[in-house]
């Protein structure tokens, strides 16, 4: 079983401070990418392409996951998906790249905080999992 796949099926949900808390907070380092006022993308530390660059809200207003979102969260998927965009222009993605979202256990979330990972320079296949 993979390390990934490991994480995710060991880690409960709850509301306790996360690492991606702790990274908005300054409290743990990483290499950002680019910063507004509702985005921090930064590079994954494990990555599985050339690119792998996480993209997360500051506020989560709660937003734990993508199947807890609720009509209030409507911006927030939307603005990581924005930002994604930025990030790829800004790594030169021009001939492409894959956005993932995972949710859940079975999805292979490990981190209780909404985030997309921004996937590219190289070929990507399909099936992707």
């Amino acid at each position: 079983m993979s390390s990934e796949k490991e994480a995710a099926l060991a880690t409960v949900p709850n509301d306790s401070p996360t690492i991606f808390d702790k990274i908005i907070k300054k409290e743990i380092p990483c290499t950002v990418v680019y910063e507004d006022e509702k985005a921090l993308p930064f590079r994954d530390i494990n990555p599985q392409a050339p690119t792998h660059i996480l993209i997360i809200p500051k506020v989560k207003d709660g937003l734990t996951g993508l199947s807890k979102a609720e009509e209030r969260h409507v911006e927030i998927p939307g603005y990581l998906l924005y930002v994604a965009k930025v990030v790829a222009k800004q790594e030169g993605l021009e001939d492409g790249y894959r956005v993932v979202t995972n949710d859940g256990p079975s999805g292979c979330q490990s981190v209780y905080h909404i985030h997309v990972h921004l996937l590219g320079g190289r070929q990507m296949n399909w099936p992707p999992g």
